[in-house]
């Protein structure tokens, strides 16, 4: 692979990022809400599979009793 000096990867650089397209302030809120709210489901689910896991462990060696 061919070298490039310093100043002609910072050409690059500099095109390549003027084609990203920056998402707005509102898509960014929205995804940051989702990802939240993602986040609390996905731990109230764990929180239920551990307690209901926990339960029948305690149950199958007899620990519940």
């Amino acid at each position: 692979m061919a070298r490039t000096n310093p100043f002609e990867f910072l050409q690059e650089v500099r095109t390549e990022v003027s084609k990203v397209t920056w998402p707005t302030r509102r898509e960014t809120i929205i995804t940051t809400i989702m990802v939240v709210i993602m986040s609390i489901l996905a731990s109230l689910f764990f929180l239920a599979a551990d307690y209901v896991m926990g339960t029948a462990v305690s149950f199958i060696l007899g620990l519940g009793a």
